[in-house]
Parts: C-alpha cells; structure tokens; sequence
C-alpha cells in the first residue's frame, strides 16, 4: 500500500506521526508532503520523518497563488508516487487534485479526509465533496456532503491515547518547570487560520486581567501563535515542541484560544476553559459529557471567564474530578491511530486487492 500524506499546519504532524510509523512497519510505503508553517518542519525533523516542501505558507491574496503552487507541485509528486491513497486533516490541495487526476484518468487513488472542525465552512464546501472519504469524530457538528464515516474519538486520540503517550515529569523539569507545584497555562493563537476569517480574539485587556488573576494562585506561563504583548513578557514561556504535551499533562488548568489545545487536556485528564468566539463540537462533547472543557464560545464569549478560572484554580477537587471524568472519556473513546491503520488497510483489501 503506498500513502501520501499532506501536512498543512503542525498539529497535523501529530495526528499522522503514530500511523506513519505503524504502516512502515507492516511494510507499507508513505510519502510526506508539507507545507511549510510555524514549527511543523522542526516536528517532522525532531520525529525524524522525511518530507518534501510543497509550498510556505502566506496570507492574504498570496494564498490563492500558494494554492495553485501546491497544487502544481502535488501533482508532480503524486505522478512519481502513485499512491493508493491521499489523506489530510482538511485536504484542499489533496481534494482537488486527486479528484483532477481520476476525472483525467491519470490513477485511482482514493481521497481520504480527517477533519473536526464545522467552523471551516469555505474549505469544507468544495473538500468534502470531492473527497472519497470524509472521516470525522462522532460529535462533528456539521454537515458533510459526501461518504460520511464517524469514528468515536477525537484527533488527539491519535496521538495523546494512553497507547501512544505517557507523561513524563523529567521532561517537564528539563523545560525549567517543577512538575510538582501548581502551574497554569494560558493560550493565545494569532487568528490567522482560514477559518477565523473575519474573527478576533482576545483584547489584550482581558489578556492580561487573566494572566494576573492566575498569578496570584500559581506559576503562570504564557505561550502564544504571535508576539506576546509586552506587559506578559515576564509570563512567556519557552518550552520545546517535544516537551508541550508533557507539560500540558502536568499542569493544573489551560486557559486559552485554542481548541487542540482544549481537547488535548481534556484527554490528558487536565481541566481547560476555551475562549473563542468559534466553538467547536469536539469541545461541545469534552463539556456536556465529561466536564473537561468549560466553553466560552459564540453568545459566551464576553462572558467573565477569568472568574471561573479562579474559582476552578482553587477547588481542591479539581484534580482528581478530572482525572476520573477521563477515564470516562477512555472507556468511551478509542484509540484513533489503531483506528486509521485498519481503515486504510480494510480499503486497500476492498478497493486495490479485490
């Protein structure tokens, strides 16, 4: 089975990473394609996984002129790989082209698409469509005009299961923090994905309101998308790409704008506030279902969430309600690397060996 996957942005490099390795060991042939953006590189360096550049990212009316670069150069690598399939988190590029290629009877790869997020509305439109399959956890929101397939996990179940990932506090002490006394992380993202167009995040006055309110409680560390305003400079926090998911478990409480990074507690067994004015079903499910998530989002937005994370930074309960909520979560959920790996497989069989 030959397999290319297309990485658009960092996060997506965890998603993949486990089943890239799971299909070269039962022999199987990946080709990574990527598009060059914050620290997905230094990822695929640091899990030691080869790759080809397709473009780098830009904004405004450049992204049009990187999409038909993309494209251009996608179909140069698909015409030397031949792949059975092309899979991605979002798949624009891999949608498009592939669907050209089979209506050119170029090959007959088969276009498969993760996604998780409703809010995307413009990509989603004309990607799923043209996918094959279109592959979304069981509490995806929105609707989906194709070969729908639902699976009972979350993206970061594919690479934050128990199966796949155990916290270790020495990394945590090797990022300069004591895994041992109470710390809080706060999030801020830039807004510059496709699919904030037309939103806003936080004002910095509610930035730093937050940020100090925390640190009257405990050790607060700041990462952000973008520069951080000069009145948090003294709460940023430099941590490793390798260490962020090893700090993350060992925190007390996230507070911040990114919904991976909600969802990413929220398996861990870490409590999170989600500040956005976009939600998500996934972070819907994390609240509603498990208590793991408290939702700041659409009509919420303006609501005073520094409030509530000072009251959940002082329950001593905290911990251990969150702990046992996720292993509710665990007996409901699935490890979704082990999930991918058999439906490619199962595919293949049905679609290339038959």
């Amino acid at each position: 089975m030959r397999l290319l996957f297309d990485i658009l942005h960092p996060a997506h490099v965890h998603v993949f990473r486990n089943l890239i390795r799971e299909l070269g060991t039962r022999g199987h042939e990946v080709t990574i394609t990527l598009r060059e953006k914050d620290i997905a590189r230094d990822l695929l360096d640091q899990y030691g996984l080869s790759y080809e550049i397709l473009s780098r990212k830009k904004t405004g009316l450049g992204l049009a002129v990187e999409f038909v670069q993309r494209g251009a150069t996608l179909w140069r690598v698909i015409e030397r790989f031949r792949p059975h399939f092309l899979a991605g988190v979002m798949g624009p590029s891999i949608a498009t082209v592939g669907r050209l290629r089979r209506l050119l009877g170029r090959d007959q790869a088969r276009i498969a698409v993760f996604y998780d997020t409703e809010i995307a509305k413009l990509t989603n439109s004309f990607a799923y469509p043209l996918a094959d399959y279109v592959c979304t956890p069981d509490c995806y929101q929105g609707a989906v005009h194709g070969r729908h397939v639902r699976y009972a996990g979350y993206h970061e179940l594919a690479y934050l299961h128990p199966n796949r990932f155990t916290p270790d506090k020495e990394a945590v002490r090797a990022a300069g923090i004591d895994p041992e006394s109470p710390y809080f992380l706060v999030r801020f993202v830039s807004y510059e994905a496709s699919h904030d167009l037309g939103s806003r995040g936080l004002p910095l006055e509610r930035k730093v309101a937050l940020v100090r309110a925390l640190a009257e409680r405990g050790r607060v560390l700041v990462t952000s998308e973008g520069p951080v305003p000069a009145e948090l400079e003294p709460y940023r926090a430099r941590i490793r790409a390798r260490d962020v998911h090893h700090v993350l478990a060992f925190a007390r409480l996230l507070v911040g704008e990114s919904a991976t990074m909600a969802s990413e507690c929220a398996v861990l067994g870490v409590p999170s506030i989600y500040v956005s004015p976009l939600g998500r079903g996934y972070t819907d499910e994390e609240e509603s279902r498990y208590h793991l998530v408290r939702n700041f989002t659409g009509a919420r937005f303006r609501d005073d969430f520094v409030a509530v994370a000072c009251e959940m930074a002082k329950d001593p309960l905290l911990a251990s309600s969150a702990r046992a909520a996720r292993e509710r979560l665990l007996a409901d959920k699935i490890d979704v690397t082990a999930w991918m790996l058999e439906f490619f497989e199962r595919e293949f069989s049905e679609n290339f060996q038959a």
